[in-house]
């Protein structure tokens, strides 16, 4: 189901973008979203477990010109039964596993698994790099999504 933005008269896509913590690759999905695409998109994002927006999220972020400090980590239960969304786009595994099969008021699930830089193991300059790898794998993604369903 789309919202009605009366500010700009157009239906806007209502995303959620869905990890277990919030911290990292669902942030990431939605500052993508946010930035490649038009006015149509309305996206948000949220954990199963929200834990604290990971400082290499906002540093990979600010890399590419995408400032994230005013974001903040949220629970599902914040939209659960209360915001209908188009897509409901899981970016875990563990959040796949773990979300309602049936999530009330989602048209579309769509599963796109990215590895968790957090836990990542390693030198910090490693740890940063794979924080990037993911930033860029989700940018790709967003970008081949958006010209597959909307081009």
């Amino acid at each position: 189901m789309s919202s009605y933005d009366s500010n700009t008269s157009t239906r806007k896509i209502k995303v959620l973008f869905l990890c277990t913590g919030n911290s990292a690759r669902s942030q990431m999905a939605e500052a993508w979203l946010c930035a490649l695409a038009n006015d149509n998109y309305d996206p948000h994002s949220a954990g199963l477990e929200p834990k604290e927006i990971h400082p290499l999220t906002l540093q990979v972020m600010n890399e590419v010109g995408i400032d994230l400090s005013r974001h903040r980590s949220k629970g599902v239960g914040e939209y659960l039964g209360k915001v209908h969304f188009t897509y409901l786009i899981t970016v875990c595994s563990k959040a796949e596993e773990k979300c309602p099969t049936t999530f009330l008021g989602v048209a579309h699930r769509i599963h796109w698994p990215f590895d968790d830089p957090a836990a990542f193991e390693g030198a910090a300059e490693a740890k940063l790099q794979k924080f990037r790898e993911v930033r860029d794998a989700i940018q790709q993604r967003i970008q081949a999504w958006l010209e597959e369903t909307h081009p």
